[in-house]
């Protein structure tokens, strides 16, 4: 898979999440962790390890413009936490929301200098 896929589809994580979050809120309800939460959480963060191994990668033999290192690692810990917030009703909003910004604001950063190379290429 490449990079550019997976950032998309990490980018599709985060709007997902602010759904199910929502949705979990209005049916109010607590999901079954073994059911619902674990295999999902699984699944995505061996995903979201994946990306950050290769978007550091491409950082060190590229060095793009506006992404760095440390960013990749805050995005690495806030996507696994919401991940598995986004089940929860009683996660505060106004933390997981921005949470979700962060990550998507340096998805897209990445996303658009992908791009960019291969337009240029």
């Amino acid at each position: 898979m490449t990079l550019l896929v997976l950032t998309e589809q990490l980018l599709h994580v985060c709007e997902e999440c602010l759904e199910r979050h929502q949705r979990m809120r209005d049916e109010d309800r607590e999901p079954d962790f073994f059911v619902e939460v674990k295999p999902y959480a699984d699944h995505w963060h061996t995903e979201i390890d994946e990306w950050s191994r290769l978007v550091n990668e491409w950082i060190r033999k590229e060095r793009p413009k506006y992404v760095r290192p440390v960013q990749v690692s805050t995005l690495n810990e806030l996507m696994k936490q919401f991940t598995v917030q986004s089940f929860y009703r009683k996660t505060g909003k106004k933390r997981f929301v921005e949470s979700i910004q962060s990550a998507s604001y340096t998805l897209n950063t990445v996303r658009i200098a992908l791009t960019k190379r291969e337009e240029e290429a």
